[in-house]
């Protein structure tokens, strides 16, 4: 068998979450980590100098347990996929079949570890107005606090998007005002022609 990584990252509320999905759906033998599920406990989060909870660094995030999950997969990834029922109509693998892990995160491309292993990489951008609203509307545990948003979100985002732009190459830019159909049709064409190149290969 063959394995491809695919990343989709993005801003906060940018879609990146909607994109992996669809994909997922449109992609046989694939399967989703998302990086927002390896969040540290709140209590160990530390504050920034106004009191906002610092949720937007990678030491917020427990990557070692991630990139543990990611390798899993990489080793094994139709045992991984069965031993979580993340696909139970999956047969015994072929040497041609591919199976396609996507990594969807707001910082996922900063940790170069991670970045490292991926085939594809896209990232989900939205205008500072359009991403506000998104997040205004959203409901998180905990909540955000007043003035979060420019306090801590938009200034973190700016941060490590011009950390991102600086030490990664090879990465797709998607406007996240386009349809949604508009950029699964565009991004699943992109992983579907290099999952024929990967059978096709030897």
């Amino acid at each position: 068998m063959k394995t491809l990584l695919v990343g989709v990252g993005g801003m906060t509320n940018g879609g990146k979450s909607t994109l992996s999905k669809s994909l997922h759906q449109q992609i046989p033998n694939s399967c989703i980590i998302a990086q927002d599920s390896y969040f540290k406990d709140d209590s160990v989060v530390p504050e920034d100098n106004n009191g906002f909870k610092q949720y937007d660094m990678l030491g917020a995030l427990d990557m070692d347990t991630m990139m543990s999950d990611i390798d899993s997969w990489r080793k094994d990834p139709e045992r991984f996929m069965r031993q979580r029922d993340l696909n139970p109509e999956l047969t015994t693998a072929t040497d041609t079949d591919v199976f396609v892990l996507i990594v969807e995160g707001f910082l996922i491309f900063n940790y170069r570890p991670l970045n490292e292993l991926f085939d594809r990489r896209y990232f989900m951008e939205i205008p500072y107005d359009v991403c506000k609203r998104r997040r205004s509307v959203r409901v998180y545990k905990p909540p955000d606090p007043s003035g979060y948003f420019d306090g801590h979100v938009w200034p973190m985002y700016l941060k490590n998007r011009q950390e991102m732009d600086i030490t990664v190459s090879d990465i797709v830019i998607l406007d996240g005002l386009k349809p949604k159909e508009e950029l699964l049709a565009a991004v699943c064409h992109d992983v579907c022609e290099e999952i024929e190149r990967l059978r096709e290969k030897d």
